[in-house]
């Protein structure tokens, strides 16, 4: 199958016709081989639908990959975590057919993967409960997703990786003393990017909803910030405190919706100033996203509940906000004291 493709500024656009009914779209990619293989898709879907056929499509995995990614509106960090994972399962699963792949094959790939990961130097000698195969996890996630891919656009009836349990993830629960907060943010070499990490110290923030904050979201008269279209996809509120409410009015308010921005344009990202702060400060294996975990194990430390934390945070269940338990020992005994500690008169 072939249709007219051509390349308009970025991207390649299909334009072809059926019943007399012309269909125009972008592929959403600049290479052509893939526009191509979209476009082909796209107009066998609309055949199949438009005269009510069942699907006899039996794509080649590494076909519907491609589909796959073309078709993702996810952030680029999601994306490449996905491009990352396919390095791993495309050699194993690209060249069978998509009705072809089974559980069975699945779960032997999770099990050569587990057995990979268990090899690996520095994993040799460790107790299996002391390794992460959170990368193993992530691509089982991946194939699971093209599949269900698969049956969005009625390829397939079922999931092959349903059910398939995932492997020991090991939580990164990163902290940092109060001289080392200090100088991680003295070790940012411009203001835009202390004021984030400090921003995100303050209120245990995901690096995606201190970048998507507006201006129109933080009360600063009622001291409060609105956290919208979240992870979780609940709103939350966090409160500001004093220091925080000091930042958020130094910052120069310029025609610009969003409270952190590059001279007026809305910021991306900022990872590659975010770990000169780290190399400044001296301190190694710190990503972005530990900084919502210091400002949890600040709150719990200072006898703030697990569910006040949790609330803060956006966990949407306990289980989540448990993992900082083991720092409040001394408030769970005083807990279980307050109730069968005393003394009877």
């Amino acid at each position: 199958m072939s249709d007219n493709i051509r390349l308009r500024g970025k991207y390649y656009y299909y334009d072809f016709m059926i019943d007399n009914k012309r269909y125009r779209g972008s592929t959403k990619t600049c290479d052509k081989k893939l526009a191509q293989t979209i476009a082909d898709t796209i107009k066998a879907d609309i055949i199949r639908k438009k005269h009510n056929l069942p699907s006899a499509i039996n794509y080649n995995f590494g076909d519907v990959w491609d589909n796959y990614i073309a078709s993702q509106l996810s952030g680029v960090m999601n994306n490449k975590r996905k491009m990352i994972a396919a390095k791993h399962f495309l050699p194993v699963f690209k060249d069978k057919k998509i009705n072809e792949i089974n559980k069975d094959m699945i779960e032997n790939y999770q099990f050569k993967r587990h057995s990979e990961i268990l090899a690996i130097p520095k994993n040799k000698g460790k107790r299996e409960s002391e390794i992460s195969f959170r990368s193993v996890n992530i691509e089982i996630i991946t194939i699971h997703n093209i599949f269900n891919y698969c049956i969005k656009k009625g390829y397939l009836e079922k999931n092959p990786a349903s059910g398939i349990k995932k492997l020991n993830e090991l939580s990164r629960l990163k902290t940092l003393s109060d001289e080392d907060i200090e100088k991680l943010i003295a070790g940012a070499t411009n203001k835009l990017t202390r004021d984030l990490i400090t921003f995100l110290i303050y209120t245990g923030c995901r690096k995606g909803e201190a970048l998507n904050l507006k201006w129109e979201d933080v009360d600063l008269k009622n001291d409060v910030i609105a956290i919208k279209g979240t992870k979780t996809k609940y709103d939350r509120y966090i409160p500001i405190s004093k220091p925080l409410k000091e930042l958020l009015m130094a910052i120069e308010k310029i025609d610009c919706l969003y409270v952190f921005n590059n001279k007026g344009a809305k910021l991306g990202n900022f990872r590659k100033s975010f770990i000169t702060a780290c190399r400044n400060a001296g301190l190694k294996d710190l990503h972005i996203h530990d900084l919502r975990h210091v400002f949890a194990s600040k709150m719990v430390m200072n006898g703030t509940s697990l569910y006040i934390t949790g609330e803060l945070l956006g966990h949407r269940t306990t289980q989540m906000t448990k993992r900082y338990s083991h720092l409040v020992p001394d408030t769970l005994k005083k807990a279980v004291d307050d109730v069968w500690g005393k003394k009877k008169g």
